[in-house]
Order: C-alpha cells, then sequence, then structure tokens
C-alpha cells in the first residue's frame, strides 16, 4: 500500500520596508511660516502705532486676536504634533502675547480703565513688556543651534521689547519711536524667516540662505 504524502506549503507573510511605510505615512507640514507671518504682520502694524506712523493701536486688536493670536496658537499645536518643542513654545507663548495685548485696548476687559492715570498704565505696561523681554532672552538662547537669520530674528524682538519697556518706565516718545523702527526691523527679520521655510516647502530653485546652525 503506497504512503500519501502531504506537502506542507509554507505561507509567506509579506513584508512592508521601513521605507515603505515612511512613504505611505502622511506628511505634516511646517507650520513655521504659518507662525512666523502671523508674528510679522501683528508685530508689524503695531509699530507703525509706536514709529508714528498710525494715529490709534486700535488697528491691530484684530490682528493680534486673530492672526497673530489664534493662528499662531494653532502654529504652535501643529509643532507640537510635529515633536518641535522650541516652536511649539514660542508660537503658543506669542500668540498668548498678542491676545493678551489686544485685551488691553478692548473697553470690555476693562484692564487699562482700571488703572486711574495713565502713568500707572505705563508702569503697568512696562512690568508686563519687561516680563516678555525676559522670556524673549530664553528662547534667544534656545535658538543658538537653529540658524543664523532665527538667532538674528529673536535678537531684534528682544531689542524691541528691551526699548519699549524702557520707554514705559519713563523713557519718553524717543524709545516708543525708536521701538516702533526696531519693531518694524524685527518683522522684516520674521517675514525672511517665513519666506525662506516656504521656499523650501515648495522646493523653489531660488532659496534664501539662513545660515543653519545644526
Amino acid at each position: 500500500m503506497a504512503r500519501s504524502t502531504i506537502e506542507r506549503k509554507e505561507v509567506v507573510v509579506p513584508t512592508i520596508s521601513k521605507e515603505r511605510l515612511e512613504v505611505a505615512a502622511p506628511a505634516i507640514a511646517n507650520p513655521g511660516p504659518l507662525g512666523l507671518s502671523a508674528f510679522a504682520l501683528t508685530a508689524f502694524v503695531l509699530s507703525c502705532f509706536n514709529a508714528g506712523f498710525i494715529s490709534a493701536p486700535q488697528v491691530v486688536v484684530g490682528l493680534a486676536l486673530f492672526y497673530g493670536g489664534i493662528i499662531q496658537i494653532v502654529a504652535g499645536i501643529w509643532d507640537l504634533r510635529n515633536g518641535n518643542t522650541f516652536g511649539a513654545t514660542m508660537f503658543c507663548s506669542f500668540g498668548a502675547f498678542w491676545m493678551a495685548f489686544a485685551a488691553i485696548l478692548i473697553p470690555g476687559f476693562g484692564i487699562a480703565q482700571a488703572y486711574h492715570t495713565p502713568a500707572a498704565l505705563e508702569t503697568a505696561l512696562a512690568f508686563f513688556l519687561l516680563g516678555w523681554t525676559i522670556y524673549a532672552c530664553m528662547m534667544f538662547l534656545a535658538t543658538f543651534k537653529t540658524s543664523v537669520a532665527l538667532i538674528a530674528a529673536f535678537a531684534m524682538v528682544i531689542l524691541t521689547l528691551a526699548v519699549l519697556t524702557i520707554a514705559d518706565f519713563g523713557g519718553g516718545p524717543t524709545f516708543t519711536i525708536l521701538g516702533g523702527w526696531l519693531g518694524i526691523m524685527t518683522a522684516l527679520a520674521a517675514w525672511y524667516n517665513a519666506l525662506a521655510g516656504l521656499l523650501v516647502s515648495v522646493k523653489s530653485t531660488f532659496q534664501l540662505p539662513v545660515g543653519p546652525r545644526s
């Protein structure tokens, strides 16, 4: 009697390489250009007021709430998803800065009205700006491994906030105007970084030099 043989067939399980997984994973965009653009435009408009080109600061309220505020916070949360702690900290913090500044200018919040004299309000604003100057210095130390362009932008932020702090501590309109001009230069530096990031994202043949440090 012939013995029956049982053929065993190996089941081959297809493997997916790491490279194929990376290709299949959805790309997450860089929120840096968005956050930097939001900061730049809001800073530019407020600085035009400080420099004397605009007669009243109320025009910046909408920008400070929605573009410099909400959109910048969205960019920060976006950077959290990307694992970028520096970007998340920077954008969420400065987004909150603009929203807090807008609240001071909105009568319904009653912040400015709580100070009975302009001098008292200026002193309070001076401490407000001083705190943000200290924060900007802390963030500046974290830029040393990013790029020369971003280091320069944060240096301008520090100078702008410091000069405006001196103005509100009694430095007078000269420091306010100087802070306005420095703020315009800060906005230009932020726009430069934003444009550099955009050109990289669209793989443009023309690139702006940023001097990467890492």
